[in-house]
Parts: structure tokens; sequence; C-alpha cells
């Protein structure tokens, strides 16, 4: 008898505490929600999660707060994420940085893919090619001739070692069979005030950055790292019509610690897409120069592979060393 009563309030226990979890799902969120971003307050990726979280808090009834963790190339918040608590309470609106990492940085306090669920992709933004006035090209064909004139003097900023600016001027250097002397920076401001000064003479940035200064004269527009051109920059050539056929940009995602609930992922991913599907928040994106591109948890979990398989390979044909 003691046998049977044990065993009935053990599995009484259970069916409590499984009750208790599949409530919880059904409430989600019960509290708000942390946003976290691997980069500055004020930057593209700060905008996008403001976008959405924004959106959230409307369509689930709780706070979407975003949160910055600068640092280590997005790793630390990344990390931060990788130690949190399965319960939906903690994601990530993660970059393209999430895909380069783990080629351009020896060691990560985290797995890439194991420790992560993805909820769906959000969209891009197109890496332009823009150069400084004193350079004297209007056209990717005519610089690719100048640095071969001129082997190992061009220089080219980014954002930083291994960010998608500095391996898209990987690329360029590997499709034009020529030497561009990168110079790396920590973060875009400082980067652009060079380009902008005549310090480095090209580089890849995004198209709102480079549309003001183009429009100002103080920059020469190039072309597009996309197969398509840009609404906001229509007579921006691609670098396939220029013979160049590169793609290179920075995109957005939303993400979960790995074993977050089924019901919570499918939850945020159809907040997700109805998100997406706004009017007013496609418009906003067109301002930034971003594509929206909806993805569910499936399709961005194949894209994540994709871009970790493409940058691995990118960076070991460029030879470059992990930092």
């Amino acid at each position: 008898m003691k046998r049977l009563i044990a065993t009935l309030f053990g599995a009484a226990t259970m069916m409590s505490a499984g009750a208790s979890c599949a409530m919880a799902q059904d409430n989600y969120p019960s509290r708000p929600v942390k946003l976290l971003i691997g980069f500055p307050v004020g930057g593209l990726l700060d905008t996008v999660a403001r976008i959405v979280g924004e959106k959230f808090s409307g369509l689930l009834g709780q706070q979407f707060i975003v949160e910055a963790r600068p640092g280590a190339g997005g790793s630390l918040a990344t990390g931060a994420l990788a130690n949190a608590e399965p319960d939906g309470l903690t994601l990530m609106v993660v970059n393209d940085n999430h895909a380069l990492n783990p080629a351009t940085m020896k060691s990560l306090p985290y797995d890439s893919v194991k420790d992560f669920q993805m909820i769906g992709f959000i969209g891009s933004t197109p890496l332009g090619l823009a150069a400084h006035p004193s350079l004297p090209v209007k056209s990717v064909k005519e610089l690719i001739e100048l640095a071969r004139k001129e082997p190992g003097t061009l220089t080219y900023g980014s954002v930083g070692p291994g960010s998608a600016p500095h391996l898209a001027g990987e690329m360029l250097s590997a499709a034009g069979h020529v030497k561009l002397q990168h110079v790396p920076y920590r973060g875009g401001a400082p980067a652009i005030t060079d380009l902008l000064a005549g310090h480095i003479k090209i580089m890849f940035l995004s198209p709102v950055i480079g549309l003001r200064n183009i429009e100002a004269g103080k920059l020469t527009g190039l072309a597009l790292a996309a197969n398509e051109r840009l609404e906001i920059m229509p007579n921006l050539p691609t670098m396939k019509e220029e013979g160049y056929p590169l793609e290179a940009s920075y995109w957005f995602g939303l993400m979960a610690p790995a074993k977050t609930p089924p019901a919570i992922i499918a939850k945020l991913e159809k907040a997700l897409a109805d998100t997406l599907a706004m009017p007013d928040v496609r418009k906003r994106f067109g301002e930034l120069g971003a594509i929206v591109q909806p993805q569910n948890s499936a399709q961005f979990t194949a894209y994540m592979n994709s871009e970790l398989s493409k940058w691995a390979d990118v960076v070991k044909k460029a030879g470059l060393e992990p930092n």
C-alpha cells in the first residue's frame, strides 16, 4: 500500500509539474522579455531590434526591452544568451557576426549551432562599395585596374577584423586577383570618418550611410554587393552587373537559447511573421536600406548553416588567421 501511494504521489507530482509547464508556455510571456544585441546602442542592429521589440510588445502583451552587450564581435551577448534560461524571456536579435565569428575567432564560449534555437530571419542590408572622391575611379572595373597598377597600396576600411565589410574586401581582392590593404577599425563611426577624410580609399558600408554621402558628393558610389539593385539607390549597379558577382550584407534574425520549448518558439515565430507583414515595418526597413526577407525557424536554421560554411570557406581561401 505504501509503495502504491508513493507511486501515485509521484505520478501526481509529475502531472502537476507538466501542467504548470504547459500553463507557463500558454501564458508566455508572463514577464518582460530581454532582446539582447551584441553591438552598441544607436547602430543599425539596435534600430532593427527596437522596431521588432516595439511590435512584439503590442502583439504579445509584454514589454520587449532591447539590451546592448557590445564587445568581442557580438560574442559577449551571444555567450550570455547561451547561458540564459530557455524560457523565452531572453532572446537575441542576432546578425551576420554569428556566422562570421567561428571562422575568424580562435575560441568562442559557446557552440554556434548546438547552443541556440533559430526563431526566424528578419532581413538584410546589402553592403555598398564606395570610394573617396580623390580616387580616380568611377566603377569597379576602374578600381581593379588601378589596384593592379599599384598593388598593395589601395586601402579599404572595415568595422573590425572578421566583419562582413572586411571579408567582402577579401572576396573582391580574390575575384579581381589584386591585393587590397585592409585597415580595421573598432566600429563603423571611426572607419567612416577616415573614409570621408581620405585616410582610407574604399569601404563596403551600409546603403543609408553610403547614399547620404554619395548624394552630398563626399563619396563615389561604385557598386552594391547584391544580385539586385536597391530601391533607395536605383542608379547604383550591382557587383554582378560590374562583372564581380559577390554578395555581402548585414543581416538580422531572432534567436533563442537551445531547449526553449517548441510552443514558445512557435508563438515567437508567428509574432515575427506578423510583424514583418506590417506595411509600416516594411516601410521603416526600406528607409534603412534593408530588404525584409521573412524565414521561419527551419528556413533560418538552414540559412545559418549555409552562412557558417560560406564564411569558413572565404576565410580559408583568403589565408586569414583567426584572432
